[in-house]
């Protein structure tokens, strides 16, 4: 029938424009700013970093693979790689961004940078009210104004943020496990080598002749 969609269209528009009257769930506009949207969980906005501990810096989950920054398809991550290395979460001693810049005017907010990521160090936030008058360095971020607590995380999306710290917990685990081994291991090793170094030491009974 020619004309069906428009008709659906204006009967989708009469309906709520009449049922605005009588139900606040019709009501599909806010007075925003003073009236804010929900914003659901799936919701998506630009990137930020997780951290974990109370120090964003030394708590900050990325080890500067520069994964994020090759597969970006825009190209608006840039990372330098430290020197040295720190402890991560596992207590291994990793490298960690000495940079990591996003550039918001050009980030088309994808997610690809979070699918990439195998350290659960990148995630998306829901924060959108961004604009600022400084057009070109407003809106390039680095890793002080991109470092968000796991707890910032959780809040967000509770869901994903589950996933990400059980599978962090597993990680967890098995480090430690790998650690403990490794410590028996070398304890071992010491022991044996204390016990040769003694038995060689002690001296060696001489039979008594006639």
């Amino acid at each position: 029938m020619l004309g069906k969609g428009i008709i659906q269209g204006m009967a989708e528009t009469a309906r709520n424009f009449f049922g605005s009257y009588v139900s606040a769930a019709r009501l599909t506009t806010v007075q925003y700013p003073e009236e804010r949207s929900p914003q659901i969980e799936n919701s998506r906005q630009f990137p930020f970093l997780v951290f974990d501990g109370g120090d964003p810096m030394k708590g900050l989950r990325c080890v500067a693979c520069q994964i994020c920054e090759k597969e970006c398809p825009p190209k608006c991550i840039y990372i330098v790689k430290s020197k040295d290395k720190r402890a991560d979460y596992k207590g291994q001693a990793q490298f960690y961004p000495a940079t990591f810049d996003i550039d918001l005017s050009v980030c088309m907010s994808c997610q690809i940078c979070v699918e990439v990521c195998p350290f659960e160090s990148i995630k998306m936030d829901t924060a959108y009210e961004l604009s600022t008058a400084d057009r070109f360095g407003g809106l390039l971020v680095n890793k002080h104004q991109l470092a968000k607590s796991n707890d910032h995380y959780r809040t967000i999306h509770p869901t994903d943020a589950a996933i990400s710290d059980a599978a962090l917990a597993v990680e967890v685990a098995k480090a430690q496990a790998k650690a403990k081994a490794d410590a028996d291991t070398k304890a071992k090793v010491a022991a044996d080598a204390k016990a040769k170094s003694a038995s060689a030491a002690s001296p060696t009974s001489v039979p008594a002749t006639a």
